[in-house]
């Protein structure tokens, strides 16, 4: 719909500008007018093609994870100070899962290990 409203400005103005310098070569006032008008049109369709909708402000992101078979999850503990850590403190920032450590405020990529 921009790309329609961007051609249709476009036109507009091109006219306009047409309108108005036809205007000065057979000093017609009525050209003048509107070829105004067509040029404000135009201006009027960029301003409105360009603004941008409203995005919500609050935006959850679920992600579930299908895991294939009978998956048993070990006890996770952190590497500085071997504190026990929960589901809750695993996020995922840029596609990577995340833990941050509720005792000592560690925060490390989780990597998973090969199982040979």
């Amino acid at each position: 719909m921009k790309i329609i409203a961007y051609i249709a400005a476009a036109i507009c103005i091109f006219f306009g500008v047409l309108f108005i310098w036809s205007a000065f070569g057979a000093a017609s006032a009525g050209n003048i007018v509107i070829g105004i008008i067509t040029v404000g049109i135009g201006f009027g369709l960029i301003f409105f093609a360009s603004r941008r909708p409203a995005k919500a402000s609050d935006e959850n992101v679920t992600l579930k994870i299908d895991m294939p078979g009978n998956v048993n999850m070990d006890t996770l503990k952190c590497k500085s100070c071997g504190g026990t850590l929960a589901p809750e403190n695993i996020t995922m920032v840029a596609g990577a899962p995340v833990v941050t450590c509720p005792y000592c405020h560690t925060t490390y990529q989780l990597t998973e290990e090969p199982k040979w």
